[in-house]
């Protein structure tokens, strides 16, 4: 499947999520690269994001790996001087709740700021976990629901104040060996 016509806010959520469970899968089955499978599951998630017959999955998974994971920089690895960062920055509108909140040595918050995650990858020019781009995500999404901003199109929301840089959602991802999971096993961090 070639990238689809993204017009709407939904189509580059949709599209960005479904690029990220590709890329997952891949990482999972430790593939150097992509393969008919996982461009399979990929058109596969867009197309019943797109009819609804799939629905991105709520943040309950994402707050048990967060637990799991324990306490150690969920973009670094670190275990040194952590501290909460805000994945949406407060400055920006986002919220003081427990799913915006991540573990983030004082180096990596620091270097974030108020910065948008996704621009602060693109700035640091590394890929961060895919679990905290899922979260990240779902993050997107569930702000967009409450909004009701779903089905504008993006050209509609570039001068809306909101709490994160929808231009800066991740839509391809690198090869599979060049991405990590998660942080829980330090060694994998960048």
């Amino acid at each position: 499947m070639a990238k689809p016509n993204i017009v709407t806010v939904k189509d580059k959520i949709y599209w960005s999520y479904s690029n990220l469970a590709m890329a997952h899968t891949a990482v999972d089955k430790k593939q150097n690269e992509y393969a008919r499978f996982n461009f399979m599951i990929r058109a596969k998630l867009f197309k019943g994001l797109k009819n609804g017959s799939m629905n991105i999955r709520t943040l309950f998974d994402d707050e048990k790996i967060k637990l799991q994971t324990g306490q150690i920089c969920n973009y670094c690895g670190s275990t040194n001087k952590l501290s909460i960062d805000h994945i949406f920055p407060q400055i920006s509108g986002g919220k003081d709740i427990s799913d915006n909140l991540i573990y983030a040595c004082r180096t990596c918050n620091s270097s974030k700021g108020r910065k948008d995650l996704m621009e602060w990858m693109k700035y640091r020019n590394e890929f961060l976990p895919l679990m905290i781009i899922r979260r990240y995500l779902k993050l997107v999404y569930n702000y967009c629901y409450v909004e009701e901003i779903l089905d504008l199109t993006i050209s509609e929301i570039e001068n809306r104040k909101l709490p994160f840089k929808i231009e800066f959602l991740p839509i391809s991802f690198p090869k599979p060996n060049k991405l990590i999971l998660n942080c829980s096993e330090r060694n994998k961090c960048p």
